[in-house]
């Protein structure tokens, strides 16, 4: 299984931008699926996560009513939409997939992970 995150950039604070995370392999699907974020100096945190089936997703209080996960199973696709940015979302976003199915916040359960995107939010 190989990820690859994609969608970063240099933004204004209040702006917005959409990650995504391509898939390989046919097994998507049954996977969960989490986005994670690694600021400089700091231990990588989960932002967002979603079940394998979509219906239940988890966000960090800080970026909830910010950020929305979303996944499209038929492009083995997953999203992080991104709206008002803050200076502290400036971090190395990482995708992750777990075979366990169901969302978990716990990043030792993420079996595969992307090479990242740098998001870079302006003051």
């Amino acid at each position: 299984v190989q990820l690859q995150a994609s969608g970063g950039g240099l933004v204004q604070a209040g702006g917005s931008l959409r990650l995504s995370c391509a898939v390989s392999g046919r097994t998507f699907r049954r996977y969960a699926m989490g986005w994670f974020r690694q600021a400089p100096g700091k231990e990588r945190e989960f932002v967002a996560v979603m079940s394998w089936g979509g219906g239940n997703t988890y966000y960090r209080d800080s970026v909830k009513g910010r950020f929305t996960i979303s996944r499209d199973n038929a492009k083995n696709t997953v999203y992080l939409q991104m709206n008002n940015l803050k200076p502290e979302d400036t971090a190395v976003y990482y995708c992750a997939a777990t075979t366990q199915g169901e969302a978990t916040t716990l990043i030792w359960k993420y079996n595969y992970w992307g090479q990242g995107t740098e998001v870079t939010v302006s003051s």
